[in-house]
């Protein structure tokens, strides 16, 4: 499977959402969608979806246009929260079968035994479901239908800690099973970086970037030691955060770390520790004033 998103545009009115936005998704893996409020993710997995035409660009999957292309769209999954084709009105055993007819590869078998894990009742109607049962139907959903491109837009927020564990060990064993693709959208950074393959980080409508997790947490070191001496080393690199407390300084340094750099703060009597995924996410993604 290959998406192309190429050059997006999304404009509502004064606000641009996205603004010349292009990347590549290739082959199965599960990938973070990161952005502070406001960054234009929701809008981009809209577009990725086929539920919205961007005001320019456009999406392809395996060579073919997203948008108004029902055969390339039921390969596409996008799940915010109750799913997108769930109505109040309906029982959760009706969704199930409406979602049947809409996706051709639908486990139904899987659905219902994530609904049972979840404590969710198929004879309950979707408008009498708690917030965490709405978040578990739109994951059941989600699943089932084992789309090649499967995405979730902080569907999962609605849940306790408890049962988000649970969706993501459901999710992996789904991943494991069968391979495809997952995108997902969340501010739960920590929880979920352990099991992301691929980031991608969007910051007022750009792309900031795109890569594996590993290599994206390798460009990112915590650099502490006396004020002074901090200061004469980060010179001509690239700082994304400081703290201080009296005399000692800790600089966020942003790219590459390589064996040069390490040994030059060692010399220096410095310290140096690896920056985790959020961590490097907030700096990077800051407001310059703060």
């Amino acid at each position: 499977m290959n998406i192309e998103i190429r050059n997006i545009h999304q404009r509502f009115g004064d606000t641009i959402a996205l603004n010349d936005l292009s990347l590549s998704i290739e082959g199965t893996k599960i990938i973070g969608l990161l952005g502070r409020n406001g960054s234009g993710k929701s809008t981009l997995l809209n577009i990725i979806a086929g539920f919205r035409k961007p005001t320019s660009g456009k999406v392809l999957m395996d060579g073919e246009p997203v948008f108004e292309n029902g055969r390339i769209t039921e390969r596409l999954a996008l799940i915010r929260e109750v799913g997108d084709t769930v109505e109040d009105s309906e029982k959760v055993e009706e969704a199930l079968r409406y979602a049947a007819y809409l996706r051709p590869n639908w486990n139904d078998e899987r659905a219902r035994y994530l609904l049972d894990r979840f404590e969710v009742s198929l004879k309950s109607k979707i408008s009498s479901l708690s917030r965490g049962r709405r978040s578990a139907l739109g994951i059941a959903l989600g699943l089932a239908a084992q789309a090649d491109l499967t995405m979730l837009d902080e569907t999962y927020l609605g849940l306790d800690a408890p049962s988000r564990y649970l969706f993501y060990d459901e999710l992996l064993q789904d991943y494991m099973n069968q391979p495809r693709t997952f995108i997902l959208s969340s501010h739960l950074i920590e929880e979920i970086a352990r099991f992301l393959e691929d980031i991608v980080i969007i910051d007022h409508g750009k792309l900031m970037f795109h890569g594996n997790t590993e290599q994206f947490v390798s460009q990112g070191a915590a650099v502490t030691g006396n004020a002074a001496d901090v200061d004469r080393f980060v010179v001509g690199k690239k700082v994304i955060g400081e703290r201080q407390l009296g005399r000692t300084k800790s600089a966020m340094v942003y790219g590459e770390i390589n064996i040069g750099f390490l040994e030059q703060a060692s010399t220096d009597g410095l310290d140096v520790e690896s920056l985790g995924v959020q961590d490097l996410f907030v700096y990077l993604t800051q407001p310059k004033d703060e």
